[in-house]
């Protein structure tokens, strides 16, 4: 029988900074979930960097921006914390209002522009950076999970980022389309299709789900793209499993896109798990 992981080794082995890597980076479990907001659609168009990258738009003329949350279990980089603010974009022309977003990846050339990516240590942000161009820095991420939402607090230090909470409610799906994620890496734009297996339940206009925002500037930059109070849709899985390759450049001389960068530290990766009493 074949195996969703069985295709992946032996890899290829990479050197990074003395720390040697195998390539792809294999996800076995975690724990994720999702709130996307509505934005401005010329704030967030400025934030391209081709001119061939079109974010997506809703009926109504606004763009979506994603906040997705990860605390990873088990993978082959070991366990660690990622929080990635994201955009919506096809890549090419124009696309379609809001045909790309119930596709997805199905959709010719959609995928999500990388705004940034937080992770808790240095590995990660190091090879997310030198190998895809992840625009990651260090941050500090306190996770919370029990039987009624999922929740992440983030910080630098003592300087609030955002908190993030989803409710568990929503139709369930099975959901076997990759990730497709855009970056810039030495003036070209990466795209980088991660294949994933999972099951997720999808909420629309969910009413105790929210994000909270902090003063950091990372929080202040999102926070100027005139972003929705309340998140219209969320997403969270039950059981995820993903494969991340390396990418393939798609255009160059490109902009730049190196979002934070932060201080060279490891940060803390905290989770605790409870159920709600009654």
């Amino acid at each position: 029988m074949t195996g969703f992981f069985s295709s992946t080794r032996p890899g290829e082995k990479v050197d990074l900074h003395g720390r040697e890597l195998e390539l792809p980076a294999l996800y076995f479990r975690d724990d994720l979930f999702m709130l996307f907001l509505t934005a401005d659609p010329g704030k967030v168009k400025a934030l391209m960097p081709s001119d061939n990258l079109y974010p997506v738009l809703m009926p109504r003329g606004r763009t979506l921006l994603g906040v997705a949350c990860f605390n990873y279990i088990e993978t082959s980089l070991g366990p660690y914390g990622e929080v990635g603010l994201v955009v919506p974009v096809v890549y090419g022309k124009q696309p379609s209002k809001f045909l790309p977003l119930l596709q997805e990846s199905r959709y010719p050339n959609f995928g999500t522009l990388v705004l940034h990516l937080p992770v808790t240590n240095t590995l990660a942000r190091d090879g997310g950076r030198m190998g895809w161009g992840y625009t990651k820095f260090v941050a500090d991420m306190r996770f919370t999970m029990t039987s009624e939402y999922m929740e992440v607090r983030m910080a630098e230090e003592d300087r609030h980022i955002l908190t993030a909470r989803v409710e568990r409610r929503g139709f369930t799906k099975r959901d076997t389309k990759p990730v497709v994620t855009y970056t810039v890496l030495n003036e070209e734009l990466i795209k980088t299709v991660i294949p994933q297996v999972g099951t997720c339940r999808v909420c629309v206009r969910p009413k105790n789900s929210f994000i909270q925002w902090g003063d950091h500037e990372v929080a202040r930059g999102m926070m100027d793209l005139d972003l929705s109070p309340r998140p219209l849709m969320t997403r969270y899985y039950m059981e995820r499993s993903a494969i991340l390759p390396l990418g393939k450049v798609v255009e160059k001389n490109v902009r730049p896109l190196d979002g934070y960068f932060g201080c060279d530290r490891d940060g803390v990766h905290e989770v605790k798990y409870m159920e709600q009493k009654e």
